[in-house]
């Protein structure tokens, strides 16, 4: 079983292109919805919510799990790697950072826009490992911290988030592609192409990180085997909400969603996931 870790609804986009190409392995999905969205959180905070987030799934049977969210790959995957998965172990977490960088230098163009959250663009990775590949090419970034709160909304086919793609995209003028930085765009990709126009090629990084993962299995074998072609979703947040919204993302309902919540520092099932009313009193 292979987990796969977002903030909140995106990763689905992720977690759709991964059951497309490996369609008889089994999923597990944990959004963190109910803390997202992370990108404009502090570095600790990230690495503290990620910590609690691999631990879950690998506490639920998964040995290898694909960090989906852009703001988590860019911060913390060495760090969960490091803690978790060293050398040699039989655990391995997996990022989409590289597989992004490698779809934006294939697209043999000069310039690249990278459009991705406040902490994404802080960190400079994506920047590092386009130039890995090649370090003639002029990467710019632009923060864009509306997005995914309006995708969240619904409101991707809005005057808002045209409004708010057009004023990112202003400092992104002159690139030859841009590249969606963040697992919330892809639902945006219609109304960005239309605001880049023609000859900018737009880069979606889903289909190139399922393809990148069932290249490391062949180099793996054994380590992740055929299942039954199960998904599980978890989520931190409202699992209704969460069952509404994810089929955007998805492209097709969602099975029943897990509730999890944190509890002394761990993400632990839920035992009761009824709203609170009233005034809430927590005994220590």
């Amino acid at each position: 079983m292979i987990g796969v870790y977002d903030s909140g609804f995106g990763g689905l986009s992720v977690l759709r292109a991964l059951r497309a190409r490996l369609p008889e392995t089994d999923f597990l999905y944990l959004g963190d919805s109910g803390r997202a969205p992370y990108g404009g959180r502090s570095a600790d905070t990230i690495l503290d919510f990620a910590e609690q987030a691999v631990e879950r799934l690998f506490e639920e049977g998964c040995q290898l799990i694909v960090v989906a969210c852009n703001t988590v790959s860019c911060v913390a995957l060495r760090h969960l790697q490091q803690r978790y998965a060293p050398t040699g172990s039989h655990r391995r977490i997996l990022g989409v950072t590289i597989p992004a960088a490698e779809l934006a230098v294939a697209a043999h163009v000069r310039s690249i826009g990278v459009l991705a959250t406040a902490r994404t663009v802080a960190s400079g990775t994506y920047v590092t490992e386009i130039h890995k590949l090649n370090p003639y090419i002029r990467v710019r970034q632009r923060a864009a911290p509306l997005l995914a709160p309006i995708v969240e909304e619904g409101w991707e086919h809005s005057s808002v988030a045209r409004d708010a793609i057009r004023r990112y995209l202003d400092d992104l003028s002159n690139c030859e592609a841009i590249l969606l930085g963040c697992t919330h765009y892809p639902l945006l990709v219609d109304e960005i192409r239309s605001l880049v126009g023609e000859g900018v090629i737009v880069l979606d990084p889903s289909d190139t990180v399922a393809e990148r993962l069932a290249d490391w299995l062949i180099r793996h074998p054994g380590f992740v085997t055929d299942g039954t072609a199960q998904t599980r979703v978890l989520c931190s947040g409202d699992p209704a909400s969460f069952a509404l919204h994810g089929p955007r993302f998805f492209g097709a309902p969602l099975p029943p969603v897990e509730a999890v919540v944190e509890a002394r520092g761990r993400l632990v099932p839920a035992t009761d996931t009824r709203p609170p009313s009233g005034q809430i009193v927590r005994w220590t």
